[in-house]
């Protein structure tokens, strides 16, 4: 009775550690749990980072995940290194309503990139906008990839939207998430810091 004991804590004990390092690089935040790797076009992506997207302080709008095949807090390295990287984002409201998106997506890339970029861009920038063509709700995802030699592909709720292959728009939409004027606090959490 008593090896029985012993016997089932230590199955207990090896399930727990099993569990722990194999979830060792996940990360969680606003209930969301971001796996600490993931593989996009037969490429092991690794979590970078994680952030929270609110809106006038209080409303959770998203909470997001950056993942790279070569990690980097390096905003440099973020937006021009050919590698495959991916955002997923998992919305927790219903107020992120289609208008609000595609508007707030316009006015953030046109924002953080130079007027002249933003001028040459604008089919482009038009383009992914209009791929965000539904509100979203909480449980809803948007996933952006970029895998070099195909593009920057949009799956938006499910639905793959389609892929620009555009250099400069590229780098203008990670521009738009890390350069000098990007949301800070996003930013911040998806460098991993």
């Amino acid at each position: 009775m008593k090896r029985r004991g012993v016997v089932a804590g230590l199955a207990c004990l090896c399930l727990f550690v099993f569990t722990a390092v194999c979830a060792a690089g996940d990360k969680k935040i606003a209930g969301v749990t971001f796996p600490g790797e993931k593989v996009v076009a037969g490429k092991t992506l690794t979590l970078n980072g994680v952030a929270l997207k609110k809106k006038f302080g209080f409303v959770k709008v998203y909470a997001g995940g950056f993942y790279m095949e070569n990690p980097s807090s390096n905003p440099d390295t973020m937006i021009n290194s050919e590698q495959a990287k991916q955002f997923v984002l998992h919305y927790l409201t219903s107020k992120a309503t289609k208008e609000k998106l595609q508007d707030g997506f316009i006015d953030a890339i046109e924002d953080a990139n130079p007027s002249v970029l933003v001028k040459a861009q604008q089919a482009n920038i038009k383009k992914y906008a209009s791929w965000l063509d539904a509100d979203m709700a909480p449980g809803k995802i948007q996933v952006t990839t970029y895998v070099p030699g195909k593009g920057l592909t949009v799956v938006y709720q499910g639905v793959e939207k389609g892929t620009i292959t555009d250099k400069d728009f590229i780098k203008m939409y990670f521009t738009y998430n890390f350069g000098e004027d990007a949301d800070s606090k996003l930013r911040k959490g998806y460098s991993g810091r």
